[in-house]
């Protein structure tokens, strides 16, 4: 009997230091990951002169000065601070990139986070959105801010649309961002319509879609009735299941699988420390993502075409994201 009791006793133990060692490992893999995507903005890119544009970009009013903005926006002065649960705002750029070019942002989307309210506010910036070029000089599409100056200049610009500060950001390759999704297992979606695109077909409905399909799914635009409004809808859509599939990560085999992915795909300024915090203090609030969208209209403008937010759709913007996260 007591030589059983030995070998069970010893069994434990190396079966408790065995995952002790592993947690240990991941720990570490994880602080290495997060090092390795951290990027602050003050990091990226020098922006481009005025006048001197990315290949294939096109600026309505390139070297022209724009007019004063409605409001003043308010900026990041200093790191933020997660403690006691504050809620916070983040700047997802899925960055379209390509051989000795900057590339562009390929979709913007904002979300506001509040634990107190257990939930998610996310909305898409319309990519031909015009405005302000912050520290370029120009008025121009809003997507071309990243092509002009990087993070840096795409944050400032953003935050003068919407008068309110960005936190945090997180940059994602668009080809990177369909292998996290394969490492999350896929992601579901309810397709509103069926439609045909580039070789691959959605039908009407629920779909499981692999990180290939999912981002075919979100890119479709010109057979979709409500156009760049719809493939925004779309990428919402996708974003919101991996959010929803990350925060629900139970294997430490996914999140290995994970990390892989996400060091090679995506450069954030969120800091090792804040991810913890986020993990611990954050996850289990989160129970729910609601989504708005900005609502203008389209208008060529020297033959370009634009999307047009008026000061008082604007206004109604500021508000929303304000009164989500008090």
């Amino acid at each position: 009997m007591k030589k059983w009791v030995l070998i069970l006793s010893s069994v434990s133990i190396v079966a408790v230091l065995g995952i002790a060692g592993y947690a240990a490992h991941l720990y570490q893999s994880v602080k290495t990951t997060a090092h390795k995507i951290y990027e602050s903005r003050d990091g990226q890119i020098e922006p481009m002169p005025v006048g001197k544009e990315g290949r294939g970009i096109r600026s309505a009013v390139a070297g022209a000065k724009s007019a004063e903005p409605a409001v003043t926006p308010q900026t990041k002065t200093a790191p933020f601070d997660l403690k006691d649960k504050k809620p916070f705002t983040v700047l997802v750029l899925g960055v379209d990139q390509r051989e000795n070019d900057r590339g562009r942002s390929d979709a913007m989307i904002f979300l506001t986070v509040n634990p107190a309210k257990q939930s998610i506010l996310m909305f898409n910036i319309p990519r031909d959105t015009r405005t302000e070029i912050v520290g370029h000089g120009t008025v121009d599409k809003i997507n071309h801010a990243y092509a002009f100056g990087g993070v840096n200049m795409s944050v400032k610009t953003v935050e003068r649309l919407l008068d309110y500060p960005v936190n945090y950001y997180v940059k994602v390759n668009m080809e990177g961002f369909a292998r996290i999704i394969d490492s999350l297992g896929g992601v579901d979606v309810d397709n509103p319509f069926a439609f045909y695109y580039e070789g691959h077909q959605f039908d009407k409905g629920e779909l499981h879609l692999n990180g290939e399909e999912a981002l075919l799914y979100s890119r479709m635009r010109y057979d979709d009735p409500r156009g760049d409004m719809g493939r925004n809808a779309r990428q919402r859509q996708i974003l919101q299941q991996v959010i929803k599939n990350s925060l629900n990560i139970a294997t430490v085999t996914k999140i290995e699988s994970l990390l892989d992915e996400v060091a090679d795909s995506v450069k954030t300024d969120i800091t090792f420390e804040d991810m913890k915090t986020f993990l611990t203090d954050y996850r289990t609030d989160l129970k729910k993502i609601d989504q708005v969208e900005i609502g203008g209209q389209g208008q060529r403008i020297k033959g370009i075409w634009y999307y047009l937010v008026s000061d008082k759709e604007r206004s109604r913007i500021h508000q929303l994201i304000k009164a989500h996260l008090e």
